[in-house]
């Protein structure tokens, strides 16, 4: 029912194989799409979402320098770990 296809991947422009079974295996989980990526680029694309950004801050009611995980905006405090965490009550 299902024969290999030849893609292009949309990010290094690399023609890949999209296998038989792989087709299958994207019709048993329901995906009506067929991939865009080809095998390096959905690893590195996977691994940097995994990697975690740092962004410096200065912590609102000790002064201290620190990082967060998101980017300070000026509107709301930001805290280090230690205030944030006597804040909350832990």
């Amino acid at each position: 029912m299902y024969e290999d296809r030849v893609l292009v991947c949309r990010d290094c422009g690399a023609e890949f194989v999209f296998t038989a079974g792989e087709q299958e295996f994207f019709a048993e989980k329901g995906f009506t799409n067929d991939p865009v990526r080809c095998r390096d680029c959905r690893m590195s694309k996977k691994q940097s979402r995994r990697e975690r950004v740092s962004h410096p801050a200065i912590c609102a009611r000790c002064g201290k320098e620190t990082e967060v995980p998101f980017v300070p905006r000026n509107d709301k405090p930001v805290y280090c770990s230690e205030c944030f965490a006597e804040i909350r009550g832990e």
